[in-house]
């Protein structure tokens, strides 16, 4: 069995040994460990201390190209590698590289497609009280979108087997985590949750320039999990309620109609009460519709991630 450990790393000189050191060497029921460094157009000698440690697959990027196309970059590679269980871990040293036997334990007992390491984000000493509740915000809803239970969707220390790596279709620019786990739901992957504390703090994020930004790019990929996977539940949701606060206002004309209150049903107020209801109905058959459409283009893309599933196993072996 093949383990392939990959790193994106971006200007990781300083913490990229730290990583390289702590990988482990020999993992009961792993017969071969490969490392890959995926070097994201870093300007400093990232790409040489990987050399100089004995990292024999680097993938260079000219330019800086962000942490998810690292991602599907590192996936795509060790899949092509022949990996049967896919690590990922990053290249500041955030996670604790010598966890890896525990982390993949569920995968090599057949008891898990995906692991996900639980950073025990309340336990953070350098998580602001602020960014811990942001955290478990964007948790619950994505745990509400994927119908999972998953305790840290950001976390990035995460293990796949091969099958699992094959039918992940990445396509965000940002919060590749949240989507991946997102996919690994609805593929109906086996996820398991292994408690793993994070490393001391060496640097500050170069992914987030504020506690905003991770917010506003989990928010949109959380929108669009839901108008890609749940669409019904979205769109029919919005038509619902839309519908009821259409009829409320021809509700109420008929109520007064129907007792005969004449100088009311005829008031000034009901015309503009009947306008914004009908705008209301229009918009919640609207809702409908893009719902209906939206649903015929999920089964589209579940198609076409059958045929590139395919695709991927022909190039690669299945």
């Amino acid at each position: 069995m093949k383990l392939v450990i990959f790193i994106p790393c971006y200007n990781e000189e300083e913490t990229l040994p730290l990583v390289l050191e702590s990988l482990p060497s020999h993992i009961k029921g792993i017969d071969e460990i490969q490392t890959v460094v995926i070097d994201d157009g870093s300007t400093d000698k990232t790409s040489e201390v990987a050399k100089s440690y004995g990292v024999k697959e680097i993938m260079r990027h000219r330019r800086n190209q962000g942490l998810a196309r690292s991602f599907r970059h590192g996936l795509n590679r060790a899949l092509e590698l022949g990996a049967d269980i896919i690590v990922m871990t990053e290249g500041d040293n955030q996670y604790k590289q010598e966890r890896i036997p525990d982390l993949i334990k569920p995968i090599t007992d057949g008891k898990a497609d995906v692991v996900i390491s639980d950073r025990m984000t309340h336990t953070i000493e350098h998580f602001s009280p602020t960014k811990k509740l942001l955290q478990r915000a964007g948790t619950l809803m994505l745990n509400m979108a994927a119908d999972t239970t998953v305790p840290d969707v950001m976390s990035g220390f995460r293990a796949y087997t091969r099958q699992a790596a094959m039918q992940l279709n990445p396509i965000a620019d940002h919060s590749w985590a949240t989507e991946t786990t997102m996919q690994a739901a609805q593929k109906m992957h086996r996820i398991a949750i292994v408690p793993i504390p994070t490393n001391a703090k060496l640097r500050e994020s170069r992914q987030f320039k504020s506690i905003w930004t991770p917010v506003r790019r989990g928010g949109k990929t959380i929108a669009r999990a839901f108008v890609m996977y749940k669409p019904y539940a979205l769109f029919f949701s919005l038509g619902i309620l839309l519908l009821t606060l259409g009829l409320i206002p021809f509700a109420k004309f008929g109520y007064d109609y129907l007792t005969e209150r004449t100088s009311i049903v005829f008031g000034p107020h009901h015309l503009q009460g009947l306008i914004i209801g009908s705008v209301l109905l229009i918009a919640s058959f609207i809702s409908f519709t893009l719902g209906v459409i939206a649903d015929l283009i999920r089964i589209n893309r579940l198609l076409l991630e059958d045929i590139l599933e395919q695709v991927k196993r022909s190039r690669m072996g299945g």
